[in-house]
């Protein structure tokens, strides 16, 4: 064979191998769309799937909402509302050249609206506005603007609104809880969010929901143990007791001293938990449990169980305050008159402070404290609310003689208006301290506490003190503006100097009174507090005790308390054991 020959044959070959080396990758290219199209590649229809999946679903969180929060009536305190969050992708939005009729549909400044932009270009997430109405969301939405999205989201809403703010307190703008028992509670109340699926488009956009993957777990209902009525009421009287007497600020707590349950907690100043903007962080502290001071007179009952349970006194023991004061160490404490040879109910009537001092000789510091310690003074009261204080006993490494007799009438100790409330729900429940709690027990599960309950003082010395109570708001005593038509009623004033920086203050003062209701059948305990009245009526049976009065009178109707025809004589009581309380739930 010439050479010619050789090559022609060579070519030929040549010709062949490339067209069935391009015959087999079109076949290969045939049967790949095959099995792709019938699904039976080697690596099967769920591999493909999860490819595809891969590239065009994704997954979006689906809300919870949020527990709603009542009172024990079932008034709504916190709802959340279904709220829109606008977001774009500055990516897209950049492209889309309607960057300047988006700034013009949210009203903002179409120069500072693309200078924010630019800062973001190089991402794929911004917020354009949180928690918008779904009236306001969907006019930004219809534009159909590229790289604009909103999201389904809950915002809290306060129908009470500064009538229980810093009670009730607040969340976050995320919807969590930030103070109050929104944070207290956030375990109960948050809720689990759920997980759908979705197909995008090549741009992100949302074509079409595949499903849910995991429901969301709406967070459960909190119904607490407040009266929203008595809450107005407080709100009210606390309003009217400010512009009355000038204070600075005010507090009320109102408690069933049977149960536990905190029925009303109000703090002025106060603040609107639906508007924010421009919130001053000392209205939101509730000062019922925050703000601690020294108690003055409202602890000498305290001082009065000591005496009873020492065995030296009793009620009607006769005491001589003459010449109506006395001198402890350097120090000299004067009674305003002198109130002669008196007894011991009169001592704690008169609020004398030689009566009260020449006890404290008698007994010494250390019962005192004993009985302080045991009514709660210096402990949380197990309601376990955020920044709660415990206050402080006085602990000295030397006890002066000055020492020793101060805590008898309520100096050198701090407390919060919470634990003055709880040490006297002690005498209104027949010796017995129950912990405070924020939620509903009512009637039937009322019982339910008495297991952590615990016998502080006897029932027969309870009894003695609720006489003695009932004295100080009678005809002689410092608390006769405490009074509550139709009913019996118990208490004690304090008016206490305030501290500054170089000592007690002569013209500042904190005006108190703790009382109880109604003395026939104790239960329903009130503290108010109203912090620097001005002018003259700033001691606690003038600024305080009125306060009282009118509050008592409506907890009193609220909780249907039958009135009695005809008061008992003071200091003669009949104390039942269900003669008159709560018939509501």
């Amino acid at each position: 064979m010439s050479t010619k020959d050789k090559s022609a044959a060579l070519f030929q070959w040549r010709i062949v191998v490339v067209a069935a080396i391009l015959t087999g990758l079109f076949g290969m290219l045939i049967l790949r769309l095959v099995q792709l199209q019938v699904g039976v590649s080697q690596y099967g229809n769920d591999f493909l799937q999860r490819q595809g999946d891969l590239r065009a679903v994704r997954s979006a969180e689906i809300p919870a909402y949020r527990g709603l929060i009542t009172d024990r009536r079932g008034s709504p305190l916190a709802v959340s509302t279904p709220v829109v969050t606008l977001w774009a992708n500055p990516q897209q939005l950049l492209g889309s050249g309607r960057e300047n009729e988006l700034a013009e549909l949210m009203n903002l400044s179409v120069a500072d609206f693309a200078r924010r932009l630019e800062r973001y270009r190089k991402k794929q997430f911004m917020y354009l506005a949180r928690h918008q109405t779904p009236h306001t969301a969907r006019a930004v939405l219809a534009a159909d603007i590229p790289g604009v999205y909103g999201q389904r989201e809950y915002k809290r809403f306060y129908p009470a609104g500064e009538v229980v703010s810093q009670l009730v307190g607040t969340t976050d703008i995320d919807g969590a809880g930030a103070t109050g028992l929104e944070l207290v509670f956030e375990e109960k109340l948050q809720g689990r969010p759920g997980k759908k699926r979705f197909i995008k488009a090549l741009h992100g956009e949302s074509i079409r929901d595949i499903g849910v993957v995991d429901e969301a777990a709406d967070g459960a209902e909190l119904q607490l143990s407040l009266d929203l009525r008595l809450q107005h009421v407080q709100h009210r009287e606390l309003l009217r007791a400010m512009n009355e007497t000038g204070a600075a600020a005010a507090s009320a707590v109102t408690v069933d001293a049977r149960t536990g349950e905190i029925l009303a907690m109000t703090n002025l100043p106060s603040f609107n938990p639906n508007r924010r903007g421009q919130l001053d962080l000392a209205t939101m502290r509730n000062r019922v449990v925050t703000d601690v001071f020294e108690p003055g007179s409202t602890v000498k009952p305290l001082t009065l169980v000591a005496a009873l349970e020492s065995g030296e006194f009793d009620i009607e023991t006769l005491i001589n305050t003459s010449p109506g004061r006395i001198k402890v160490g350097d120090k000299v404490l004067p009674d305003p008159v002198n109130y002669g040879e008196i007894s011991v109910s009169r001592v704690i009537e008169k609020s004398s402070q030689v009566g009260v001092t020449k006890i404290a000789q008698a007994l010494g510091h250390e019962p005192i404290l004993d009985v302080f310690a045991r009514f709660g003074l210096g402990q949380s009261t197990g309601a376990e609310f955020p920044g709660e204080r415990s206050g402080r006993l006085p602990d000295h490494d030397f006890w002066s003689a000055i020492d020793r007799v101060t805590p008898a009438f309520g100096y050198g100790l701090l407390v919060t208006p919470m634990q003055l409330a709880q040490a006297y729900a002690v005498f209104a429940n027949k010796g017995k301290l129950v912990p405070f709690t924020f939620i509903a027990q009512g009637e039937a599960s009322g019982g339910s506490r008495h297991h952590a309950s615990r016998q502080v003082i006897s029932p027969a010395v309870a009894e003695q003190v609720i006489t003695v109570l009932h004295r100080v708001t009678g005809p002689e005593g410092t608390a006769r503006k405490a009074t509550v038509s139709g009913f019996g009623v118990g208490g004690k004033t304090g008016t206490v100097h305030k501290v500054g920086s170089a000592g007690y203050l002569d013209d500042r003062y904190v005006a108190l009174f703790v009382g109880v209701a109604p003395v026939s059948a104790p239960r329903y305990v009130t503290v108010v507090v109203i912090d620097e009245p001005s002018g003259d009526a700033y001691g606690g049976g003038a600024a305080a005790a009125p306060v009282y009065s009118r509050i008592t009178q409506e907890v009193l109707r609220i909780k249907n308390v039958a009135p009695k025809s005809a008061e008992p004589e003071s200091g003669e009581l009949i104390l039942a054991g269900s003669g008159e309380g709560d018939t509501s739930a």
